[in-house]
Formats: structure tokens, C-alpha cells, sequence
């Protein structure tokens, strides 16, 4: 399933601050926590909780939220499927952060251990 111009500018445009709480349904839903969560995006981003709570109130979008990450080196190692795409495969270097996310809030909603889903660190 290829990326498409159309599909990452709708990405890029999309505020951080609208999905969010899709995030932490997903993972309260499931026996997880908010703290657990913001765990996982700060591994990713680099942003701690004072600062990702200053960009949901700020409703920045996610071109802005990644623009100004300090993403994990090891971001890397985050593979597989999410939302019907290859992780490892995508093009456009925004998407496939976002999608970095995605598949790091699923694998916490669906149990895995925290020191896999922060790739060993």
C-alpha cells in the first residue's frame, strides 16, 4: 500500500491534539495508563509532559509536533503494520513518524512489555 501527496498532506495538517485522546482511550481501554502513554511519546519525541501538554493546548499539527522532536535514534527499530502500511517502508519522512506513534500506542494497548515497545531503552 503506497503513501500518497494527498494522504501525507492531510497527515501533516491534522492537529496533535485532536487524536490524543484516541490515544489514551486506546490505551486505558485496555488496562493501560496516561502515564504509560506519555512514556512512549516522550521515548519517541523527546517531549515531556509539560511540553506535550503546551502543544495539545497550543493545537499544533503534527508536521509542527514532529518539526520540533528530538526523535529517538532508535525509531528505527519500530517496524511492521499499522493502518494498513509497512512502517519500515514509507517514503515520506513525516508519515511515517506519525505512523512511528501509532504503532508504538497499539503495541502498549495490546500489552506488550514497555522495555519492547521502547525498543530495549
Amino acid at each position: 500500500m503506497s503513501s500518497t501527496k494527498h494522504h501525507d498532506e492531510r497527515i501533516a495538517k491534522m492537529i496533535f491534539a485532536s487524536v490524543y485522546p484516541h490515544y489514551v482511550t486506546k490505551i486505558e481501554k485496555k488496562g493501560g495508563t496516561k502515564e504509560e502513554l506519555h512514556q512512549v511519546i516522550e521515548w519517541l519525541t523527546g517531549y515531556d509532559q509539560q511540553k506535550l501538554q503546551e502543544l495539545i493546548e497550543k493545537k499544533v499539527t503534527f508536521e509542527v509536533f514532529f518539526q520540533n522532536a528530538s526523535v529517538n535514534p532508535n525509531a528505527s527499530l519500530i517496524t511492521g503494520v499499522i493502518c494498513g502500511y509497512r512502517v519500515e517502508d514509507i517514503e515520506n519522512l513525516l508519515t511515517q513518524q506519525v505512523r512511528y506513534l501509532d504503532k508504538l500506542v497499539d503495541e502498549l494497548a495490546k500489552g506488550r512489555k514497555m522495555n519492547k515497545v521502547l525498543r530495549g531503552g
